[in-house]
């Protein structure tokens, strides 16, 4: 989907706003000789930014606007290396809530609902966000943060919660406790909205089914506004990105080449009216799509497709790339095997090669040995690698109320 008249003009703009800031980003486009885009063939040219730009510019060399018009900052969530630090003007935080509220509005949420916000609030995007989009409905919010899961159940009984914000880890975190203590008959749960981290689909099924509930995609990351960018529709044909407000493209994650709709590659995002840290051509490294043709929704805004990883989340091992992803997709096909699972990957000396182990958990009804065996052998079968496989009982590995690291690497330890 080739970027419009309307988005190329306000793309002009932004440059031209940028190049008046004297930002980072000014010095990098004089040095480029870009002094704005009049076609697609122009905007092509703009190279790309990512995080490391952004962590060059710390703290604030992004900034396009004076100080006297940045209410506010957020931060990104990454552990390592230096934070993203994003200025928000007046009109960015307007802006970012009438998305969200559009995400509340296509997953049938109304002024009437109720809505459990349980992401974290702070420099962090996600509970504010949340929040912002809820009052901006005119639903009510529930702000009650991340953890204290006691507290959690309590208020969503008390309160006859009808919407569940959440990521997918802390979702299910919730299901399998209420599951436990015998409390679904007392919740009023109705919609799920979901997002932070990519889930599968076992995942998916579990939360829906424990707790009768509709679930929505919410996109989002700190660098470009933060969740509520696009969701899915009830259609569940993928999740529409407001192009009023940004641009998207799909391109090839080691060529950069622009890719068509329909070929998955890495998101690439441009904020068309953003102020206080406008970005053009901003690499996520999430992976996925543009979905071709129309909505059956009616709904006219692009849609990308599920999230299905990053590309900074490969590992290798004996030659081989792998992701999380395919890492599902193998464990999802196996009969008793939750959507719980940790991947450990080391190098033995003794051999001098590299291991990789598996650990899943699985239902006590079925055999762990035979499980265990069929896991080696769809791993040996579409990857070509054969792990060690470790099989729990359900509920053994660690929940988390935030994203849940599933891979850990100790060759770089």
């Amino acid at each position: 989907m080739k970027i419009n008249e309307t988005q190329l003009a306000l793309v002009d703009r932004q440059i031209k706003r940028i190049l008046a800031s004297g930002n980072y980003y000014s010095e990098v486009y004089r040095k480029a000789g870009i002094t704005g885009v009049s076609s697609p063939e122009d905007f092509e040219k703009i190279p790309f930014t990512d995080k490391a730009d952004l962590r060059n510019a710390y703290p604030l060399g992004i900034q396009a606007v004076p100080d006297e018009q940045v209410v506010r900052i957020h931060s990104s969530s990454g552990t390592t290396g230096k934070p993203v630090i994003i200025p928000y003007t007046a009109k960015d935080v307007a802006d970012w809530a009438t998305m969200f509220a559009r995400c509340y509005e296509m997953a049938g949420i109304t002024p009437r609902d109720r809505i459990q916000i349980t992401p974290g609030y702070g420099l962090w995007t996600a509970g504010i966000g949340f929040q912002a989009g809820c009052e901006k409905l005119g639903a009510m919010a529930i702000p009650m943060g991340p953890g204290n899961t006691d507290k959690q159940i309590q208020m969503m009984i008390d309160l006859e919660s009808t919407v569940l914000c959440a990521t997918s880890s802390y979702a299910l975190l919730l299901a399998e406790e209420i599951n436990r203590r015998g409390l679904r008959d007392k919740i009023r749960l109705r919609k799920g909205i979901i997002g932070s981290e990519r889930w599968s689909d076992a995942k998916r099924n579990y939360i829906a089914r424990e707790l009768g509930i509709e679930l929505y995609d919410i996109y989002g990351l700190t660098e470009i506004y933060g969740p509520g960018i696009g969701i899915n529709c009830p259609g569940q044909t993928g999740m529409h990105i407001f192009d009023d407000f940004l641009y998207t493209e799909i391109i090839d994650p080691k060529t950069g080449e622009v890719l068509p709709d329909g070929e998955e590659g890495e998101i690439v995002i441009t904020t068309l009216v953003k102020e206080g840290a406008p970005l053009i051509r901003f690499r996520t490294h999430d992976l996925s799509r543009i979905l071709p043709g129309v909505c059956s929704c009616g709904c006219t805004s692009p849609r990308l497709d599920t999230i299905r990883g990053r590309s900074d989340d490969m590992f290798k091992v004996h030659g081989v790339n792998m992701f999380p992803s395919q890492v599902e997709e193998i464990l999802g096909q196996v009969d008793g095997v939750s959507s719980e699972y940790k991947i450990d990957i080391a190098h033995d000396e003794s051999i001098n090669r590299d291991i990789i182990m598996v650990t899943a958990e699985a239902e006590g009804r079925v055999s762990f040995p035979q499980t265990a065996d069929q896991i080696r052998t769809l791993f040996k079968s579409r990857l070509n690698v054969t792990p060690k496989v470790v099989i729990v009982s359900l509920n053994t590995l660690p929940r988390s109320e935030k994203k849940t690291r599933r891979v850990f690497d100790h060759r770089e330890e």
